[in-house]
């Protein structure tokens, strides 16, 4: 069995966790809670392997260097990190609807490797600039963060359908009840919301400050307003002004759930939009 193989199964136990997960919060059937669980963790373990397999194949063809180097690469290690990150929110607060709203991102990660037929999963060698020992600090730091503010983003949707809901049954006079009854309670969303913004806070900063060093070796230079490195910035103070505005401000509820949606398209810029929009320093990180 090859690292192929092996993600190719992880995409489609995914498919299975998110479709159960879904039917969980859809039909009520708590009873395939711990199914969904088990095909979820069963396609972590896939995936693991398949990452670590990846990593020792690169080193048969003589090029050894850590699966992170080109899109394909990325995406593979952004579903993982979504994937366990959720495993451990689901240990943590004991929800399975969670997954409802995260495992679906580490599918569509996973798929979009897979099937874009713009996207090259060929195992090639590093380009000089990527030839370093920051590669795998840098890498894995911000895409540890952009896993917790991708689940943040669904955790959001998530509050603002209960909120709506609960609004709309307080107009009717009619009491909680129905599908959106099964949810946590709005106060443990937003818990929950603030601590994955907090988590991907913290590692997408680790992200930017191990970035720097590494550019500074690479170019000699700390900060060159590279597209990539100015939306990385753009992300940050966005994540930033969350924090800020809760800790300040006393925002929660609905806003630090827009906040976190929003966030999301500005993740999904600076990882993917500037590799196929914009030209720059990080251009080695498109597709191919």
């Amino acid at each position: 069995m090859n690292s192929s193989q092996l993600l190719g199964f992880t995409t489609f136990a995914y498919l299975l966790a998110s479709i159960l997960y879904i039917a969980i919060f859809v039909f009520r059937a708590q009873k395939i809670g711990i199914v969904a669980s088990v095909v979820t963790l069963l396609g972590f373990l896939a995936h693991t392997g398949g990452f670590a397999l990846r990593w020792i194949e690169s080193y048969q063809m003589g090029y050894g260097h850590a699966p992170l180097s080109n899109m394909y690469e990325s995406l593979i290690f952004f579903g993982w990190s979504i994937a366990i990150f959720y495993l451990w929110l689901e240990w943590k607060f004991k929800n399975r609807l969670i997954g409802a709203f995260a495992i679906p991102f580490a599918f569509f990660s996973m798929a979009y490797a897979s099937f874009a037929p713009e996207i090259d999963g060929q195992i090639k060698p590093l380009v000089p600039a990527l030839q370093s020992n920051w590669l795998i600090a840098h890498v894995m730091t911000c895409f540890i963060g952009y896993a917790a503010f991708a689940v943040a983003g669904g955790i959001g949707i998530m509050y603002l359908m209960k909120d709506r809901y609960e609004e709309g049954q307080k107009q009717k006079g009619a009491e909680a009840g129905g599908l959106f009854s099964t949810l946590p309670a709005l106060r443990i969303i937003d818990d929950i919301i603030y601590k994955c913004i907090i988590f991907g806070f913290v590692w997408l900063s680790t992200g930017i400050i191990t970035g720097a060093i590494w550019a500074n070796e690479a170019w000699g230079t700390y900060w060159s307003w590279d597209p990539k490195e100015t939306w990385s910035l753009i992300t940050w103070f966005v994540y930033a002004a969350a924090l800020h505005a809760r800790f300040v401000r006393g925002w929660s509820g609905k806003r630090i759930a827009w906040i976190a949606i929003i966030g999301v398209f500005s993740v999904v810029f600076t990882y993917y939009g500037v590799n196929f929009l914009l030209s720059g320093l990080h251009s080695y990180g498109s597709p191919g």
